[in-house]
């Protein structure tokens, strides 16, 4: 299945030309195009494209602030600056940018962004809804609460927690939960010499890590043992976790 891709740049020609790019790159698909953030914002949402082009100059506002509004709704999609300013490199990366491609840029130079997006690129799989409504002191569990139904999930079960579609869901080894809570309100509850929050958008279970490994420029990949889910990491933590383990 081809990967999806979504284009968000103010000059036409600029996205005809990122398309032509794209498409002549096999696995790759444009999905969409646009030239503002609010058509971004309502094409991806009907896409769910995995890639996001992005200008940092938009028509009435700034693609840094639709970076940031699409990474809450999916923090693995994967955003590619593509712009003529340079001065903007370090604003980019704090949004987790997967690159940064100054204009005029190589065609080699997008085929290798294209080329790390491919090679990373693994399926996802489905959740179920319920919502957290209670932390249980002492029981070491947290009181998932759906509509007709209470589950209690031991916290040593829990795995990872990231942002999803504008929400936050908890993994398990066996299960998922998705949660109106924020991964900053669920990171108050738990040890944090048990968990580490290894990204503003994932909070991880430091015990069931498998492997870290380069994923971008500035970020990493973690993978797990007992869930086949990964998260990202940012370069400071994964200093921060060398040190714990030298």
């Amino acid at each position: 299945m081809a990967i999806k891709v979504l284009l968000v740049e103010d000059e036409a020609g600029i996205r005809c030309l990122l398309r032509k790019i794209i498409e002549s790159r096999p696995g790759f698909e444009v999905v969409g195009e646009c030239d503002n953030q609010a058509d971004a914002i309502s094409l991806y949402s009907k896409t769910k494209a995995e890639v996001l082009f992005l200008d940092i100059e938009l028509k009435g506002t700034s693609g840094l602030e639709c970076a940031k509004l699409i990474s809450d709704m999916d923090p693995k999609v994967k955003i590619i600056f593509a712009t003529a300013h340079e001065q903007y490199r370090s604003e980019a990366f704090e949004v987790y940018a997967f690159d940064y491609l100054v204009k005029p840029f190589p065609v080699e130079r997008v085929y290798q962004t294209l080329d790390r997006i491919r090679n990373l690129q693994e399926p996802e799989e489905k959740e179920h809804l319920d919502k957290i409504i209670k932390y249980e002191r002492g029981l070491e569990k947290l009181l998932v609460k759906g509509k007709e139904s209470m589950s209690f999930v031991d916290i040593s079960d829990i795995i990872l927690i990231q942002r999803e579609n504008s929400s936050t869901v908890i993994y398990t080894g066996k299960d998922s939960f998705i949660t109106s809570a924020s991964i900053s309100d669920i990171e108050a509850k738990l040890d944090p010499d048990q968990f580490m929050r290894s990204h503003k958008s994932y909070l991880i279970n430091i015990s069931n890590i498998k492997k870290i490994e380069p994923y971008g420029r500035w970020t990493y990949i973690v993978t797990f043992k007992d869930i086949n889910k990964d998260a990202l990491m940012t370069a400071e933590k994964f200093e921060e976790i060398k040190k714990r383990f030298l």
